[in-house]
């Protein structure tokens, strides 16, 4: 009988509601000092997952991700998330990746 493999996590981007492998996606996190991003997966709190690419970033700006961590952002953490997948989209189409997956 074979042994089955590994488990791999798998997690729910807020944005697109598509359930993807945990490592392709980006985890932002509620703590006691605000919401920031989680590039390692590892921060305590709550957690919410978004693919890498503009159209999911917006859908979870606009509302979800508020309501997936259970907060109100405030302006400061709305442009900081901002900045983040401008300097994220802008090194991957740097890279040549395509971002129109989602």
């Amino acid at each position: 009988m074979a042994k089955p493999g590994k488990h791999k996590p798998r997690r729910t981007c807020i944005g697109c509601r598509e359930v993807d492998a945990k490592r392709t996606l980006t985890r932002i996190v509620r703590t006691a000092e605000g919401v920031v991003v989680d590039p390692h997966g590892k921060l305590n709190g709550r957690g919410a997952y978004l693919h890498e690419n503009r159209s999911c970033w917006e859908k979870g700006l606009d509302g979800r991700l508020a309501h997936a961590l259970k907060t109100k952002l405030s302006a400061e953490e709305i442009a900081h998330l901002t900045a983040y997948i401008e300097e994220q989209t802008q090194s991957l189409s740097a890279h040549g990746e395509d971002l129109s997956k989602n």
